[in-house]
């Protein structure tokens, strides 16, 4: 059977972070939040149709803030995956959390509906650092929140944001390695990214402060495969390292290997074949136009030049890079030739 991949999107975060330029909306508990589950349920239907038999390999909760999500509704969510796709028996099944207290009291109740690993937004270990990233936890509570992460659930993936203002190679080395010593399997690290629409980028625009210079960003990059490296965890991608292959994200590996998979949520975007034709699919991102909506995804047929490159593109992301035997239509050898002379 042909594997597939499910991405479920939920867009509502208790507070918007100031470098997020994600599709999502401040939960303030709105009466609209069941309409929207409901209308999850059945765009999950309605893209099934007319995929023939798939196996489910893997299922991955973001947004925004999944975890926020009652875990009956994440439970019912599953068991509708499930009863529409056969699945395999070692099924990987993902939730982005943020360690506050209020999500850590909700791990057991995720856990019973079916999530098997949790990947938490612990973003940093510094106090200072985490009040500029807009978050709402304190580096106790992260620390905390990955315990219990690791008691519950063993699968423990967390994200942390480096090249911050006035960070040190030295400060971010110390945090890398206290991150590594909490235990977990897998740590993805990204380098903070200023985009122009979010908090961040008009503050920046605005001469309130700048991010490190170029060279320094460099050097925040090489520190982490080092530090990571020497703790064990395998840089397997451009910004995820994992305690060996059985830590790696299932979910995002098959993503990258091209495998197809189902976008679902306000905004989420998805990859499908159909008749031999990988499809783009992109759902629409306004929460009341999707929830209205009787079909809310817009379907793009890719060239297979456009599927390609898309397949490059990801492949490179991967240490194992892309085969050529799946990009015949680009000319690889071609372009690569002169970067081989250059030691590439």
């Amino acid at each position: 059977m042909t594997a597939l991949s499910l991405y479920i999107h939920w867009p509502y975060c208790s507070r918007i972070c100031p470098y997020c330029d994600f599709n999502v909306t401040r939960d303030r508990g709105q009466s609209s939040q069941r309409a929207l589950f409901e209308a999850i349920l059945r765009d999950m239907q309605k893209q099934a149709q007319g995929l023939g038999t798939r196996q489910l390999a893997s299922v991955f909760f973001g947004g925004g803030t999944p975890s926020l999500l009652p875990p009956d509704w994440v439970a019912e969510l599953i068991a509708q995956a499930r009863h529409i796709f056969p699945y395999t028996d070692n099924i990987e099944i993902t939730l982005e959390a943020n360690p506050t207290d209020a999500e850590i009291s909700r791990y057991e109740g995720f856990r019973a509906a079916g999530i098997n690993r949790l990947s938490l937004g612990v973003q940093s270990l510094d106090d200072k650092a985490l009040k500029f990233l807009g978050r709402n936890h304190s580096a106790a509570e992260a620390i905390r929140g990955i315990e219990t992460a690791r008691r519950v659930f063993g699968r423990v993936s967390l994200d942390l944001i480096y090249a911050l203002p006035g960070q040190t190679l030295d400060a971010w080395e110390a945090e890398l390695r206290a991150a590594g010593a909490l235990g977990v399997e897998h740590i993805s690290p990204y380098q903070l990214t200023i985009e122009p629409t979010t908090a961040f980028g008009r503050a920046v625009r605005r001469g309130k402060w700048s991010p490190p210079e170029e060279e320094l960003a460099e050097g925040f990059y090489f520190r982490t495969q080092e530090v990571l490296e020497s703790l064990g965890f395998e840089a397997y991608e451009v910004s995820n390292h994992a305690r060996g292959k059985t830590a790696r994200s299932a979910h995002n590996v098959l993503i990258w290997e091209g495998v197809d998979y189902m976008g679902i949520g306000p905004g989420a975007h998805g990859r499908l074949t159909r008749g031999g034709l990988r499809m783009a699919t992109v759902a629409e991102k306004d929460l009341k136009a999707y929830t209205a909506a009787a079909n809310p995804i817009e379907v793009i047929p890719l060239t297979p030049s456009e599927a390609e490159e898309e397949a490059l593109m990801l492949g490179l992301r991967l240490v194992e890079g892309a085969a050529l035997n799946r990009l015949p239509n680009l000319p690889i050898t071609e372009k690569a030739a002169p970067l081989i002379e250059q030691g590439f």
